[in-house]
């Protein structure tokens, strides 16, 4: 057992370099193509590495499903996500959005609370107003400095929040495989109609940096899935978080963007927010964003 959550840990870990590692080559080619060129990239190339491996792996199974409107609508919550988060890293730091998009386990608790009508206590509420907080030093509205921008990576925090509710009631409901499949299928069939009218061939450079953005999607969630198989996800979850700390890291010592004391006060204060939520709800017993057959995808 003790061997297996070492092995889930570093296996977590290493899916949350490669979420870190798509965004940030997602941010530079932003710079060579339009940033729905490069979101067309990263849905198509991801969904034929995956339908490449699923194929092998299940024959066609993984093209059936018992819940095709909700895989359609999760599939399109994550598409609006990654709009929202591909805008916002377009124009501001990589670790700034990645940061605010991390809102999203505090959001599903809340939503939870409104459309599911879960209970929740002074504790968790308190955890809530302290995420806020955090969000509030990261954005810093009436600074003079704030980019309307991190409204974006807010914005994709809230629609990351739909796409996790909707992975929670999938869980056991449909079949892993289609699961895994319509994550991003969804979004590469309307992203390939939607960009008809605006394509702009792209130089062979972005068409290998796109393809690199889909395997290290492809790859990262791939072993994310197999982490999630070898570790209880109750105890994987706070590793999730280990993204941010490397978007971190790649923004400031790739990108070269700005890392401001408030951004990384900010930042403490919703991861800490967020591992509270999730080990007051591991202790209450309650489903958790993560207690899935397929864990959460990365917010974008």
């Amino acid at each position: 057992m003790k061997t297996n959550l070492i092995a889930g840990i570093a296996t977590t870990v290493f899916a949350g370099l490669l979420f870190a590692s798509m965004d940030a080559t997602g941010k530079y080619t932003t710079t060579l193509v339009p940033v729905l060129t490069v979101i067309w990239g990263r849905y198509v190339f991801h969904t034929l590495i995956v339908t490449a491996v699923l194929a092998r792996t299940t024959g066609t199974r993984f093209l059936k499903t018992r819940q095709p409107f909700l895989q359609v609508a999760r599939g399109l919550s994550l598409l609006v996500t990654t709009g929202f988060m591909y805008s916002a890293i377009s124009r501001v730091p990589l670790a700034d959005a990645t940061a605010v998009a991390f809102f999203a386990p505090i959001l599903v608790t809340i939503l939870s609370v409104i459309f599911l009508k879960e209970k929740i206590g002074i504790h968790r509420i308190s955890a809530i107003l302290i995420g806020f907080a955090g969000v509030l030093l990261i954005v810093r509205p009436g600074s003079g400095s704030l980019d309307p921008a991190l409204l974006l990576a807010l914005c994709a925090a809230l629609s990351n929040a739909v796409y996790l509710l909707l992975t929670r009631r999938l869980a056991g409901v449909d079949d892993a495989a289609s699961t895994q499949f319509n994550t991003t299928a969804v979004g590469a069939v309307i992203l390939s109609v939607v960009i008809i009218p605006f394509w702009q061939t792209p130089t062979w450079n972005a068409f290998l940096l796109m393809a690199l953005m889909g395997a290290f999607g492809a790859f990262g969630h791939s072993i994310l899935v197999r982490a999630f198989a070898i570790a209880p996800a109750s105890l994987l979850s706070p590793f999730l978080y280990s993204q941010v700390l490397f978007a971190g890291i790649l923004s400031v010592a790739v990108l070269g963007d700005p890392l401001h004391p408030a951004m990384v006060a900010g930042t403490v204060l919703l991861i800490a927010s967020g591992l509270y939520i999730w080990w007051r709800e591991n202790k209450l017993g309650l489903p958790t964003a993560g207690e899935n057959t397929v864990p959460p995808a990365p917010q974008d």
